[in-house]
Parts: C-alpha cells; sequence; structure tokens
C-alpha cells in the first residue's frame, strides 16, 4: 500500500442515485467529505474536535469534480485520498473514485483554507496539519 495515499469504501445507496438510478451528482461531494472527515480524524485532526475547539477553521473555498463512468445503486467504490498541494494558508486534496476492478469512475478535488475563529485570514497553517497531512502530499506536486 503506498504511504501517500488514503482509501475509504462506500457502497452506493439507493437514496444517492437520481430517477435514472445513477449517483446523483452532487451526492460525489458528500462522499468525498465522508472520506475527508474519516481520514483527518486518522491523521490526527478529527474536525468534531477542530469545529468545538474553534481555533483550526479549515472551510472549503473550491470543489471541482469530474464524471468518467456512471456509479449505480450497489456499486462498491473506493475513494483514494492524497494531498494534492500544501500552500501557506490552504490545502488540496484530491479524490479519484475507484471501482473494485480499478476502473476510474470519478475524480475530485477540493481546496481548504485556514482562517481565524472570527473568518479574518490565517497566518498560515499550523505546523499540527502541516506535520498531518504532509505525508500523504502526491510526490509530483509542491509542498
Amino acid at each position: 500500500m503506498d504511504p501517500r495515499r488514503f482509501t475509504y469504501a462506500f457502497n452506493v445507496r439507493l437514496h444517492d442515485t437520481d430517477a435514472a438510478g445513477r449517483l446523483f451528482f452532487g451526492h460525489l461531494f458528500r462522499h468525498a467529505h465522508d472520506a475527508y472527515e474519516t481520514f483527518m480524524t486518522q491523521v490526527g485532526l478529527p474536525l468534531e474536535r477542530l469545529i468545538r475547539e474553534g481555533e483550526l477553521l479549515l472551510p472549503l473555498v473550491h470543489a471541482e469534480a469530474d464524471y468518467h463512468r456512471p456509479l449505480r445503486q450497489g456499486d462498491r467504490v473506493q475513494v483514494v485520498l492524497t494531498i494534492d498541494e500544501i500552500r501557506a494558508r490552504s490545502f488540496a486534496v484530491a479524490y479519484r473514485f475507484e471501482m473494485p476492478d480499478g476502473t476510474l469512475a470519478a475524480t475530485a478535488k477540493t481546496v481548504h483554507l485556514r482562517i481565524n475563529r472570527d473568518g479574518s485570514p490565517a497566518a498560515g497553517l499550523s505546523d499540527e496539519i502541516r506535520n498531518a497531512i504532509l505525508p500523504y502530499l502526491h510526490e509530483d506536486h509542491p509542498q
């Protein structure tokens, strides 16, 4: 297993699908966020603690997705999460949604910006955040 990759699996549920029986496009981000939330807990930054303490606020400032094949009710999907980029005050998370045979179904990217509790720009990512996510930085991207 590649140490720069975090994996999260889910099944497409009936309530995830649209009238055509395919994953409703917006639900891809719900599953991406579930993977992100699980990842953050694994690296020692559980979101419930960050939100409760209110010192490390990391709102989403950008999201994008590409859909490569339909996902249908009952499909087993593995989300492969890597850190795509680390900047002074933000980091980008890349998601690959793969079928059990490795077929790429979708990709997504989210960018999280560190801000202060009052909403003003933070000086930068804390060492705690940087050190927690750095092992998952995709080798082709800058830090």
